[in-house]
C-alpha cells in the first residue's frame, strides 16, 4: 500500500466510489462496481487494476465468477482515516450507522465505544489500542461471544479508528467486528443499501439492557 498511489486513487471520483462501495466489507463483481462508480463496464478492469496495484483490493474467485474486496481490515481503517481528512458529502444514513469493513461506524459506532469505556468494559492501553476488562468479558458472554476465539484472531483486538462523521473515534478490530455481527444476527441492526445500516426501534433499549447489570 503506497502513499502516492493512495493519493492518486482518492483524487479519482470513480476509484473513490469503488473503494467506498467495498469499504463495508463486501465482495463485489466488476460490473456492479462499474455501475456504482458511474463508469462503463468495459472500463472497470482498468480502474480495478489501479486499485489492485495500489495494494488496496484483491480478487476472490468463486467458480467462474471474480469478486473484488478490500485487502484487509487495516486498509479499511486507513481509508476511514483518509475520509476524516477529506470527508465525503454527508449522507444521513451513513452518518447514523454504517459498516467500516465489518465493524460499526457512524454515530452509533462512536457511541458504542463511549458506552463501553463508560461502563468499564474496555480501557485504553495507549493512544490507540484498548483491552478488555473483567466487566467486558462478562458483557461478551451475554452476547455469546467467545473471547478465546477473538484472542486467536490475527487481527488487532480493539483499535481507535477516526470516524469522519464527527471526527471522533469508533472501535475497529476483532472485538467490534464480533459485537457488530451479534447486533446484526439479533436484528438490532440490519443491512441497508451499500454500507448503510438500518437501526431497529428497540436498539437503544437493547443496548441498555445489555450494558446494565
Amino acid at each position: 500500500m503506497r502513499a502516492a498511489s493512495i493519493a492518486d486513487v482518492i483524487e479519482d471520483p470513480a476509484l473513490s466510489a469503488m473503494l467506498a462501495a467495498l469499504a463495508g466489507g463486501r465482495a463485489l463483481p466488476a460490473g456492479e462496481l462499474a455501475r456504482l462508480a458511474g463508469v462503463q463496464p468495459e472500463a472497470a478492469p482498468m480502474y480495478l487494476r489501479r486499485l489492485t496495484d495500489a495494494g488496496l483490493i484483491k480478487v476472490r474467485v468463486r467458480g467462474r465468477h471474480r469478486y473484488h474486496e478490500i485487502v484487509s481490515p487495516e486498509v479499511a481503517i486507513v481509508l476511514e482515516a483518509i475520509a476524516e481528512i477529506a470527508p465525503p458529502a454527508p449522507v444521513p444514513s451513513l452518518s447514523e450507522a454504517r459498516t467500516c469493513y465489518d465493524h460499526l461506524a457512524g454515530r452509533l459506532g462512536v457511541e458504542l465505544r463511549d458506552r463501553l469505556l463508560g461502563v468499564g468494559a474496555i480501557r485504553g492501553l495507549d493512544d490507540r489500542d484498548h483491552e478488555l476488562t473483567d466487566r467486558g468479558q462478562d458483557l461478551l458472554g451475554r452476547l455469546g461471544i467467545e473471547l478465546a476465539v477473538l484472542r486467536a484472531s490475527r487481527r488487532v483486538f480493539a483499535r481507535s479508528c477516526v470516524d469522519w462523521t464527527d471526527r471522533r473515534v469508533h472501535l475497529a478490530g476483532a472485538l467490534p467486528a464480533a459485537i457488530t455481527s451479534v447486533f446484526l444476527d439479533r436484528g438490532w441492526l440490519a443491512r441497508g443499501p451499500g454500507r448503510a445500516l438500518r437501526v431497529d426501534d428497540a436498539f437503544d433499549d437493547n443496548i441498555e439492557k445489555w450494558l446494565v447489570p
